[in-house]
């Protein structure tokens, strides 16, 4: 296998896997399921926060399959991911999310974790650094 095949195999199977990881999660938030509410209660932000929550990943998770968007879609994601694993390790909320004797064993964390490592793994492949670079250096031509 050519080795620029096996990167873009790569690739696509990471942008599948996270958005994958943000849609399965949206049932939960847009049907009220009793953890989704505990979590968003937990951090202040029930309803609003739940429905913004989920309309944001579910955009990001549209964008991953499209062309040239999934780069914003792993920028987003890994906004998101950054606030989801604060959340869960700087508030009461916890790693282990506990509701009604019921615990995730840790499982949103964890998957919020990959989600995050996964986005920034295509971010660098996207070459976001390069083109900030490339970006500041015509601003301070144009100047």
């Amino acid at each position: 296998m050519k080795e620029k095949r096996k990167y873009r195999t790569v690739e696509m199977l990471l942008r599948i896997v996270t958005a994958i990881i943000l849609i399965q999660t949206l049932h939960f938030k847009f049907s009220g399921h009793p953890q989704a509410i505990h979590i968003f209660s937990t951090i202040g932000m029930e309803p609003w926060g739940r429905y913004g929550v989920g309309a944001i990943e579910l955009i990001a998770g549209i964008l991953f399959f499209l062309p040239n968007y999934w780069k914003f879609a792993s920028v987003i994601t890994a906004g998101l991911m950054l606030g989801a694993i604060g959340f869960h390790l700087f508030t009461p909320l916890g790693i282990k999310v506990v509701v009604d004797g019921v615990s995730d064993n840790g499982h949103l964390f964890a998957m919020a974790i990959a989600a995050l490592v996964f986005s920034v793994i295509l971010i660098w492949r996207a070459n976001f650094p390069q083109l900030y670079r490339e970006c500041l250096k015509k601003k301070n031509e144009v100047k």
